[in-house]
């Protein structure tokens, strides 16, 4: 459930005082996401998402993430705009904790991705790369490679508590990402483009939402981040050769992967999925037995990373689904 701090009706009624979209007409909690406390709110006017930020995210973060959707959002892209207060402010405070109004965008999001969903999502994220080159204000990635070591520290040695195999995979991943690819182009993406990001209307994306992880970082590593999340089962243990090819057709279609990008995508995928390893280890092992947030696999992305270090580029890229012979293991 994600409504960590409640909001009444005389809340949420002064709130919107502040704004000029009308009067409250309902408004209802809703219980996905792990993070934020959020609601939909329908008023006299239109229907917006009212986000609480709670601890997990740092405040002196939130002008970047919501100057970033705004000029997205002025670039034509799919993404909800910050709605601005009577004086131009987005950023508020509500119930103790910073808040902000977001534009409603329709669609659904999608739990099994067909080829046409991830063609789709390539051209979306193509457009997205393309559309931050003169968005210059850079934010660094809190979880990015120079972060792994000290995350995989935080797990105080206890991965065997989640599978004996764990630790060994985490080794090799952060001996490996010691590698990690110089001098590939860079600038601020999503990093977190997992399907329930993503909502659609039929197989057109009609919204990229929850950009609060979004950073400054190489644009093929935020590609490996998308081809973990849409190319392979939910367990990690299949690959989808061809959702990852119409993924790199949709891609090249709006932004496209030079030669040097194609052949890091290998060693960016154990990465991406080093990351999201060790995130859902680190709250496997501390999130509280009855807790109101479901703790997620870390095996699910533990298995990504064994793939991924066995891959050739052509893998990644759904042309082929067998690695080289002799490719290191």
């Amino acid at each position: 459930m994600a409504v960590f701090t409640p909001v009444t009706a005389a809340d949420l009624a002064g709130f919107l005082m502040r704004y000029d979209v009308g009067s409250a007409t309902s408004f209802k909690g809703i219980a996905e996401g792990v993070q934020n406390s959020n609601f939909l709110v329908e008023t006299t006017r239109a229907r917006f998402i009212l986000t609480l930020y709670e601890d997990r995210v740092d405040i002196d973060d939130l002008p970047w993430f919501l100057a970033l959707m705004t000029h997205l959002a002025d670039k034509g892209l799919p993404v909800p705009r910050p709605v601005t207060d009577r004086d131009g402010v987005a950023l508020q405070m509500l119930n103790g904790r910073p808040a902000c109004m977001i534009e409603f965008v329709t669609g659904v999001s999608v739990s099994e991705p067909s080829p046409e969903h991830c063609h789709a999502m390539g051209a979306a994220l193509g457009r997205l790369h393309a559309a931050t080159t003169d968005f210059a204000t850079p934010r660094a990635n809190s979880l990015g490679v120079a972060a792994w070591p000290a995350m995989a520290d935080r797990c105080d040695g206890r991965f065997a508590e989640i599978d004996t195999r764990l630790a060994a995979i985490i080794s090799d991943g952060l001996a490996a990402t010691r590698d990690w690819p110089p001098g590939l182009p860079s600038g601020a993406m999503h990093t977190d483009l997992f399907p329930d990001n993503v909502l659609f209307s039929g197989h057109g994306v009609t919204g990229l939402i929850d950009f609060y992880f979004a950073c400054t970082d190489l644009r093929a590593y935020d590609y490996a981040v998308t081809h973990a999340a849409w190319c392979f089962s939910a367990a990690g243990d299949t690959h989808y050769p061809e959702r990852a090819a119409a993924l790199a057709a949709g891609y090249a279609e709006t932004q496209g992967l030079s030669a040097d990008e194609i052949a890091a995508l290998p060693r960016l995928g154990e990465g991406a999925a080093l990351r999201f390893t060790l995130t859902r280890a680190y709250d496997w092992i501390n999130t509280p037995a009855g807790a109101l947030v479901t703790r997620k696999d870390p095996m699910a992305f533990g298995r990504r990373l064994q793939w991924y270090a066995r891959a050739t580029p052509d893998m990644v890229l759904g042309n082929s689904d067998a690695p080289a012979a002799g490719l290191r293991r």
